[in-house]
């Protein structure tokens, strides 16, 4: 359904070394970057995903996305999601909901919450069974 999406964040540098930290785990590494050179402004973007297309974007350039975006990631298992949410916290994420079985959503979801350098709800999550 969603090809890609991006926001805008407010320390490029920063962003840019949680996300490798925090995605790495899941499979997903930087693609791509765009630099100032690139688009003529002084704005910068990274794009992570897997097999060479990037499917998930952070750039500096405007005003950065304020709180409350909520992006979930997928894992291929539950050490995925358990490696994800310690490595997170290693790049200095904040806490929003350790690694376990969220029933409410369904019996096999399996998921992990962390708040990211500029406030956002980072979550992974594996469907499958344990």
């Amino acid at each position: 359904m969603i090809d890609h999406l991006g926001f805008k964040i407010s320390d490029y540098d920063r962003s840019l070394n949680f996300y490798q930290q925090v995605l790495a785990p899941l499979g997903y590494g930087l693609v791509m970057e765009v630099t100032p050179e690139m688009t003529g402004t002084d704005s910068r973007h990274a794009g992570f995903g897997k097999n060479g297309k990037p499917d998930f974007w952070i750039g500096t350039g405007g005003e950065p996305t304020r709180n409350g975006l909520h992006i979930a990631f997928v894992a291929t298992d539950r050490a995925a999601v358990d490696t994800f949410y310690a490595a997170a916290l290693a790049a200095g994420a904040k806490d929003n909901g350790p690694p376990g079985v969220r029933p409410l959503y369904h019996p096999n979801y399996y998921g992990a919450f962390v708040i990211d350098p500029d406030g956002h709800n980072i979550e992974a999550v594996c469907h499958a069974p344990a």
